[in-house]
């Protein structure tokens, strides 16, 4: 099958190509041609792309979607979290879980990294056609706790084997964990290859750890909750030491950071420095949602950053629509081209999740998914009014 738009986006080596073609085996979506199109060739409004790769996502929080108040900072976010989490039952759960993932795949979302804290996802995870890694996330400020809470993420580890999700524990951030529960996640899912972690999202995060203060100080204080020790330093910096006092660097392993709000050159440097094959998301309209931010999405261009997009959770995002976290980039950052936006979408996911060989671009011989984007403007950019489906 033959389809043509405006613009194609390869995210490969054919780069961008204008009035272009993709052609493709109808039977398993295999990549047959891309090209130019003849000068006679109808062609359809709109741009071709790979499939997206949801960069950043906690699907089993669906159930949360409307529910939080917008701008409150992160510690009355967490507060919000804490608060409505446990709402809904499993069957909800479920079902939203679904509902939702099949949104996402008839927009075009093809894979994501996704956060689970429990197994109410797995089910739709295992027979559903996006592919999804899953970061197991453990949570624990008391030193105490970090065997016990270990043991249970093996066992839903092992629970995920079984139904065959790849999955791997996974550290939350610095404000909701002891340091050893840190060190022991990070050097389980490390382990295993790969490692999500929430980085600077906040200034609270900053504050908490740079000089004991803030909201997010104060609010694990009054919740008797131990806080991390004060370092006087960034809290990735503090997360780079936790994980070198559990396993020495330098890491081969995929990490990615997420949110990155508060990221700096020198946290930069010190992340390069330890970690061989670190990926960079941003969530913009989460960033947004909760205390009006976003990250120095300069900085990390001019670092040469493999920078990937998502779309956080329900709790924290009117939608799943990776189209809009597109345009949010594009209405921010002008100077960002389409072209590499849609890397971040696509190809920059696929190759975190090792499965680059497949999916993340238009080239012949893989089965990436392709995705049509409307109501794009005369330079091939998302607007206010794009959207987008899934053709295959």
């Amino acid at each position: 099958m033959r389809l043509t738009a405006e613009y194609v986006y390869t995210s490969g080596a054919s780069g961008v190509i204008k009035n272009g073609y993709v052609e493709f085996d109808e039977a398993d979506g295999t990549i047959v041609s891309v090209g130019e199109c003849s000068a006679d060739e109808q062609i359809t409004p709109g741009a071709l792309t790979p499939g997206f790769v949801n960069g950043h996502c906690h699907i089993e929080l669906s159930h949360l979607h409307g529910k939080f108040r917008k701008g409150t900072g992160m510690a009355g976010f967490i507060d919000q979290i804490n608060e409505l989490r446990g709402w809904a039952g499993r069957d909800e759960k479920v079902r939203l879980t679904r509902y939702w993932m099949d949104k996402m795949w008839a927009d075009g979302v093809s894979a994501m990294a996704d956060i689970s804290n429990d197994d109410s996802s797995f089910d739709v995870k295992k027979s559903h056609d996006m592919y999804t890694r899953t970061f197991l996330e453990v949570f624990g400020s008391e030193p105490h706790m970090c065997e016990g809470v270990m043991e249970e993420v093996t066992a839903l580890n092992a629970t995920a084997d079984q139904a065959g999700i790849d999955a791997a524990p996974t550290p939350h951030s610095c404000y909701t964990m002891s340091p050893e529960l840190l060190s022991a996640s990070a050097a389980a899912g490390l382990a295993k290859g790969f490692l999500s972690y929430h980085s600077q999202e906040s200034q609270e995060e900053e504050d908490l750890l740079r000089t004991g203060s803030g909201a997010m100080y104060e609010n694990r204080r009054r919740s008797g909750m131990s806080t991390p020790p004060v370092t006087g330093e960034s809290s990735l910096k503090y997360f780079i030491q936790r994980l070198a006092s559990a396993v020495p660097a330098p890491y081969s392993q995929h990490i990615l950071l997420v949110h990155n709000v508060c990221l700096t050159q020198d946290d930069i440097d010190a992340a390069k420095k330890v970690m061989d094959n670190v990926y960079w998301t941003v969530c913009p309209l989460s960033n947004i949602f909760i205390h009006n931010a976003l990250p120095p999405i300069p900085l990390m261009r001019s670092n040469g950053l493999d920078i990937m997009l998502g779309t956080d959770s329900l709790s924290s995002n009117d939608d799943l629509d990776m189209v809009k976290e597109m345009f949010c980039i594009h209405q921010n950052f002008p100077e960002v081209p389409m072209s590499e936006i849609l890397e971040w979408a696509t190809l920059n996911g696929a190759r975190f999740l090792k499965k680059d060989d497949v999916i993340g671009s238009l080239e012949v011989g893989k089965k990436p998914g392709i995705v049509r984007i409307n109501n794009i403007d005369e330079n091939g950019c998302v607007t206010a009014a794009s959207s987008s489906e899934r053709i295959r």
